[in-house]
Parts: C-alpha cells; structure tokens; sequence
C-alpha cells in the first residue's frame, strides 16, 4: 500500500526567504563600483597612452640598387664612384658597389643604399648623382626593396 505524502514546507520557507533577499543583488555592480572601474579603466588608458608616446615610430626604409653608367670607355670608374659617394643625404646610406661589363670595355657602377622613405625619394637621389655630367651619363634602379 502507498502512502500518502506531504509536500515538504521547507521549500514554501525558502520562496519566503528568497523574496526577503530579493533586494540584494549578488551579481549586480554599485555605482561606487562602477566609478572606480572607470577611474581604473581612464588611469590604465593614460599609462598605456604614456608608454606609447614613449616607443619610438618604425621608420620605413628601402634598399635600393643603382645602376650608374658613364658616358664611355675612358671614364674614371674611382673618380665616377667618389662622386656618387660624396652625396650626403640625411636618411641614405651607402653600401657595396662594383663594376659590372656593359660591352665595348664599357663598365657601368653598380652601387647599393640604404633609405629612409620619408626623408629620401628616389627622384631626388638620381638628380643629384645625375648633376656630375663629366661623369655620369644616365642613373637606373636596378632593384628596389622595402626592409
């Protein structure tokens, strides 16, 4: 045979008790906390506003290989180079260079640097070795590389 059974009464006492409780908000946030969170959060973007300005901007830079021909077989390939190399620029650098056969006994320089792309156009590099006209007959780009 079954019994009957009563529905227990703990659970009528603990409805009542949550309904007590309902004003407190476990989970929700204070306005007190939602101030500091914001303090914190300005505060945080401040210092990481300050670390940025601090950090130095990537510069862009290019290598580029020039192709330097002179007007013929008699031109001072060491004074031809001097030349190129006396022009200073802020932002270039130079680097290795050889003498590469054309034909005819022709050799033209070929000349490596290194560029700052804000500070150093490629125009403006090719007019200034071009302005040595004794020597320099034409300047090419033999190849160009952004590092």
């Amino acid at each position: 045979p079954m019994r009957q059974v009563e529905p227990p009464k703990k659970v009528a006492a603990a409805a009542a008790v949550y309904d007590e409780d309902d004003d407190i908000d476990l989970f929700g946030s204070d306005e007190e906390d939602d101030k500091e969170a914001a303090r914190l959060r300005e505060e945080r973007l401040r210092q990481y506003a300050e670390k940025k300005a601090k950090k130095p901007a990537l510069v862009a830079k290019s290598s580029i290989l020039l192709d330097v021909k002179p007007w013929d077989d008699e031109t001072d390939m060491a004074q031809l180079e001097a030349c190129v190399r006396s022009v200073q620029l802020d932002g270039l650098t130079w680097g290795a260079s050889k003498l590469v056969p054309v034909g005819y006994g022709i050799r033209k320089l070929q000349i490596q640097c290194v560029v700052e792309d804000d500070k150093v156009g490629t125009d403006m590099l090719e007019e200034e070795i071009t302005k040595f006209e004794e020597h320099v007959q034409s300047v090419d780009i033999a190849a160009f590389n952004k590092i």
